[in-house]
């Protein structure tokens, strides 16, 4: 065998491993950040919860089982999944919606705060369960680019029930994401506006930022395998969810909120979303708030706002 023909074979055998190892690590940090049955505590940490915090937590879960039904529709979109939400109708009669949508590795249920808000403002609630969280079926984290499409299936559910139905988006986190990524698309008149409360610029550049507290990696190649992986099980790249390219199309009004001590979706991102979005907007900035701690830091000046916001907007 002539050292051509074995040097071609010691290339093609390097190749292969390099290929191999390559989607090796990136379905590794695929299973880590977007499979939703893996153990999400490296990248959350452990949450202890006070004795108070969980009497409050019984007390408005409670609450929504008394109050609520459960609802499903079928996705429209990106496979067939059935997704749920729990429906809200207000003992005041009202055309008025809120949509709240919770955030990564969460669920409906804990979005319960939020919803009984607008349940005592006299609006009906539907809080969503993202595909692959709570009752909604999926296997992976939409990371809200899928996800907004969802939003828009549920919207249409509600038009459907009520034409005259008037409908506000409400996202925290991952939430907000999905609301921000959902406004770049052409919505039904009947989402008069939206509420994004500390929701990330892009899924590419909060996993960079991820990537280098936790791993203290750098984005290339890992992203990249990782996005690859994602094309293949999810049906979607890293680099397509972009909230900062989608609020650019908004038409849509939009709060957009943050704690200024946010590290985990770092406060920098507001500005980015901020100053792309072409649409009506407003900012709110919650001082001394952590990630999506705003409405507790503050709930007085944040839920005040958010009342203005809708009195401005939404009739």
């Amino acid at each position: 065998m002539s050292k051509m023909k074995i040097l071609m074979i010691i290339l093609i055998v390097i190749l292969l491993v390099l290929t191999i190892l390559y989607f090796v690590v990136g379905n590794y940090f695929y299973e880590i950040a977007l499979n939703p049955k893996s153990s999400k505590t490296f990248v959350l940490g452990e949450v202890e919860e006070s004795e108070q915090q969980k009497e409050s937590r019984i007390q408005t879960e409670n609450w929504l089982d008394e109050i609520s039904n459960d609802v499903y529709i079928a996705t429209s979109n990106n496979g067939k999944l059935k997704l749920h939400a729990y429906e809200i109708i207000n003992e005041k009669n009202t055309d008025i919606w809120s949509i709240v949508i919770h955030g990564y590795c969460s669920q409906g249920k804990d979005m319960t705060y939020y919803a009984k808000q607008y349940y005592n403002k006299g609006y009906n609630v539907l809080i969503v369960d993202l595909r692959g969280h709570g009752k909604s079926e999926g296997d992976y984290i939409g990371m809200g680019w899928h996800d907004r499409l969802d939003i828009i299936d549920w919207t249409n559910y509600l038009i459907n029930k009520n034409p005259n139905s008037k409908i506000i988006l409400h996202g925290v986190s991952m939430g907000a994401a999905t609301v921000m990524m959902a406004t770049g698309e052409n919505l039904p008149n009947n989402i008069k506006i939206a509420i994004e409360d500390c929701g990330y610029s892009s899924i590419w550049d909060e996993f960079k930022m991820q990537l280098k507290v936790l791993f203290n990696l750098p984005e290339f190649p890992v992203l990249n395998a990782a996005s690859a992986v994602c094309k293949i099980r999810a049906g979607y790249m890293l680099e397509e969810g972009s909230a900062v390219d989608q609020v650019r199309k908004s038409k849509t009004p939009t709060l957009f909120i943050h704690g200024d001590l946010d590290s985990f979706v770092p406060f920098e991102m507001l500005d980015k979303v901020y100053q792309a979005a072409s649409c009506e907007k407003e900012k709110l900035v919650i001082k001394g708030a952590a990630h999506a701690e705003a409405s507790s830091v503050n709930p007085n000046l944040y839920w005040e706002t958010i009342d203005e916001f809708i009195e401005k907007y939404s009739y």
